[in-house]
């Protein structure tokens, strides 16, 4: 009895965690991946796939702000958690850091796809 809730507790928890990490990361929107409050993410080309790093640092943050994660929030599936150089964690697809666009004013909009053939949205 004591084993059999320890069990159901523990795949509880790893339920929610994963509902939750799902529900805060992202979702599809019209064949892209959207952040949990609709704004469109990208990946750069210069990023190296699972180095678990950022090649857009300085200047390059403000035009494309890093998505960052939470202290709370727990990497599920494809989705995994990098660290920033400065310290902060930023959340990555299939390896790739993934960013916002400055320029994006709304849910939907995706100005930075191909910007300078190197910024894409993702696709999953």
């Amino acid at each position: 009895m004591k084993a059999a809730l320890l069990v159901s507790s523990a795949l509880l928890a790893i339920a929610s965690a994963s509902a939750s990490a799902q529900g805060s990361i992202t979702k599809v929107e019209n064949g892209a991946l959207v952040a949990a409050n609709g704004m469109t993410v990208y990946a750069f080309d210069q990023d190296k796939p699972n180095a678990g790093t950022s090649a857009c640092t300085g200047q390059c943050e403000s035009f494309w702000p890093p998505y960052k994660a939470s202290a709370t929030d727990v990497p599920v599936g494809p989705y995994t958690i990098i660290k920033r150089d400065d310290g902060s964690p930023q959340w990555a697809y299939k390896g790739k850091p993934l960013y916002f666009f400055s320029k994006d004013m709304k849910q939907g909009d995706r100005n930075g796809d191909n910007f300078k053939n190197m910024w894409h949205v993702v696709a999953p």
